[in-house]
């Protein structure tokens, strides 16, 4: 039994080896050739798992630590019998940390001193939307829901154009009822004529960044549409602007990891201890603003990344993982 792990999923070296042979690779380094004698592989978002990667191979499990599977030509993996876990919700406390932490900054540069009177627009309530919606309430928002998949909320023409201020936390996907790529668009932006701060942590591409040049909101992004390339404009406008870190807390990590090792034991009949998690995986139950700005402080990143965007993979590679916000 061998198993191919990317490098940089932490909480993972020393788990697997009792029952398997492990290579631990960078991502540069996860081929074809590498891949091929494998019989399972565990990444995060950067490896792309698809035909060209996984051709001929003896992987016949995939799973990545993270919440999204854009990354994973999941058609192709079903054709071939490649069982696909990922790790949904893992890091939803992270991401509305970061989601409350972005517009309370806003809010100190906007000298807005209180939540009440401002509508909060949460787009996708799933792990993380549900999160930012039941925080945001706590924290005097009025906020509005829009999530058709699960037929949750108002329709996106009445949050576009009622939200002061809009988050987006959809996955990214093409085709279906309901594609979100370029969610976000010039006819969009239009009608948010009331909003006056937009932020993505979800996933880059859902929102055009072109048409972003005429709409004249502020912005606050974690999730780049051409990741790492950074549209400078976008970039030098955003208030905050973090290089794709908007899930890494130490928790969020540590149940990642645990969601694989419970796949794989489902998958493989084995009994392998999963990391333990001190933290609520849907968050504290009550926040404060304060508190949650004190926990965790985008701005010395935000300046870093418009200093010089060509780090951007060094400065995502290299951060230090936060804890979540806990009362």
């Amino acid at each position: 039994m061998k198993i191919v792990v990317e490098n940089r999923i932490p909480y993972i070296q020393g788990i697997l080896e009792p029952v398997a042979e492990v290579v631990y690779l960078p991502t540069s380094e996860i081929t074809l050739a590498a891949v091929r004698d494998a019989n399972a592989l565990l990444v995060r978002t950067r490896t792309q798992c698809n035909e060209a990667l996984l051709a001929g191979s003896r992987v016949r499990f995939i799973g990545s630590a993270t919440i999204g599977t854009d990354h994973i030509d999941l058609g192709w993996c079903r054709a071939q019998g490649i069982t696909v876990c990922n790790a949904p919700g893992c890091n939803a406390p992270a991401v509305a940390q970061w989601v409350f932490a972005a517009i309370g900054r806003w809010m100190h540069c906007r000298d807005i001193s209180d939540a009440r009177g401002l509508t909060l627009g949460v787009i996708g309530v799933g792990h993380v939307g549900s999160i930012v919606a039941r925080w945001g309430e706590q924290l005097g928002f009025k906020v509005l829901l829009n999530d058709p998949p699960l037929g949750v909320g108002c329709m996106l023409d009445h949050l576009l154009e009622q939200s002061d201020i809009i988050t987006i936390h959809t996955p990214l996907t093409r085709d279906g009822q309901w594609p979100t790529w370029h969610l976000i668009g010039e006819p969009q932006l239009q009608q948010m004529q009331r909003c006056r701060l937009l932020l993505n942590a979800a996933r880059g591409g859902i929102i055009d960044e072109a048409a972003l040049t005429g709409w004249g909101g502020d912005l606050a992004i974690d999730c780049w549409e051409h990741e790492p390339h950074l549209n400078p404009a976008v970039l030098q406008r955003a208030i905050v602007a973090t290089p794709h870190i908007a899930g890494y807390s130490i928790e969020g990590k540590q149940r990642g990891t645990a969601m694989m090792i419970e796949a794989l034991n489902r998958h493989y009949g084995w009994q392998l201890p999963v990391p333990h998690i001190a933290a609520p995986a849907l968050g504290s139950d009550q926040v404060t603003l304060q508190g949650i700005m004190h926990s965790f402080d985008p701005m010395p990143l935000t300046t870093q990344l418009k200093s010089d965007s060509t780090q951007f993979e060094s400065l995502r590679n290299t951060y230090s993982l936060r804890h979540e916000y806990q009362q």
